[in-house]
């Protein structure tokens, strides 16, 4: 509806300019006939058949006179209107070959001006995505590359009978194997909150968001006091719409990156009611975090540093299912962060329907 709407605009210039060269044709034509005519009626004293062929004689002339000066007029303001389109159609053909682009750069103005900065933006977006997915799928064989190695190392010792088998290299083999079937099953459940398919698989409904959370904390009770000396909790009730299993991931997500990477022995968690949203923050001593890292940290696979991996045995991916399940809650997610004095926050946009958060 958009394209149509900006074509028919398109579509209006057209008309109008066409409708002016025409008017200009006739104007021209019409005022040079009269001015030749009263030229050789008063000056000339030309009358009768002889007035009649001189002015036909000179209309001819001045028609094709006007013709030629008008179309030329005419192609020069088309094609510096239709121009832009022909970069746009070039640029079009550029991405069905399966190419990025550079960015349309045509100086215009009106509804052409806002549909070429919306084909970059559409390009920009596009060329991060290309991106998103090469990185997406070094890193996938990056986390899978180690464990597969390992197995057919010692499947290999094994069968040129170097080693013989144990019930502790089995294990290893075991563990291996377990650690390919943990990234394979985060990579599912990441995808399975991707927007075209949400609604075909979860199931949403009005849920109390502080019950999840309470639940979440109790399941972590063990490490958590293991870790804190200190915890303060303080949770007010709510409704969200939502899906409960999701909202659980989440909060069991971060409380896993809360227990992995802690330094220090305090935690606070606050859940309260803001105006129209429901707000959640944890806050601890953790590992460093930079500035620049605080929102990365939400992407795919990534890790502030390898060795984390190594040492929680995660393949970066908590945080990131955590940020795809609340942005399809509407909601947001993310961190403020001094360097080790963390909160992580999440935000979520309150069930109207439910007398409890009216």
């Amino acid at each position: 509806m958009w394209i149509n709407k900006k074509f028919q605009n398109l579509l209006s210039k057209l008309v109008a300019l066409n409708s002016i060269v025409i008017l200009f044709v006739i104007i021209l034509a019409g005022i040079s006939v009269k001015d030749y005519a009263c030229f050789l009626v008063n000056s000339e004293q030309v009358i009768g058949k002889e007035l009649v062929d001189t002015l036909n004689s000179f209309l001819w002339k001045i028609g094709i006179l006007s013709f030629l000066l008008v179309g030329v007029f005419h192609y020069i303001t088309v094609k510096k209107i239709i121009a832009p389109i022909k970069e746009l159609t070039e640029a079009a053909k550029e991405i069905k070959a399966g190419h990025l682009p550079k960015k349309v750069n045509v100086q215009t103005t009106g509804e052409i001006n806002e549909l070429i900065n919306n084909f970059n933006a559409m390009t920009e977006k596009l060329k991060y995505v290309q991106e998103r997915r090469d990185d997406m799928l070094r890193d996938i064989a990056h986390e899978l590359r180690t464990p597969l190695t390992n197995i057919n190392g010692y499947l290999e010792a094994l069968q040129n009978k170097v080693i013989t088998g144990t019930p502790e290299l089995f294990g290893s083999l075991l563990e291996e194997s377990r650690r390919i079937t943990r990234v394979v099953e985060l990579i599912t459940e990441l995808n399975s909150w991707h927007p075209d398919y949400l609604f075909l698989e979860k199931e949403f409904k009005p849920l109390k968001v502080n019950i999840i959370l309470e639940d979440s904390i109790k399941s972590f009770q063990l490490k958590l006091n293991k870790e804190f000396n200190n915890i303060n909790i303080k949770i007010d009730e709510s409704s969200i719409m939502g899906n409960q299993d999701g909202i659980k991931q989440i909060f069991n997500n971060i409380l896993q990156n809360i227990v992995a990477y802690n330094i220090g022995d305090e935690l606070s968690i606050n859940a309260k009611l803001f105006k129209e949203d429901y707000i959640i923050t944890f806050s601890h001593l953790g590992e460093e975090i930079f500035e620049q890292q605080k929102d990365l940290i939400f992407e795919r696979f990534y890790r502030i540093e390898e060795s984390r991996s190594t040492k929680t045995d995660g393949a970066g991916l908590g945080l990131s299912i955590a940020k795809g399940i609340v942005d399809s809650h509407g909601g947001d997610i993310g961190v403020n962060t001094d360097g080790n004095n963390h909160t992580f926050w999440i935000k979520f946009p309150l069930d109207k329907s439910n007398s409890m958060n009216k």
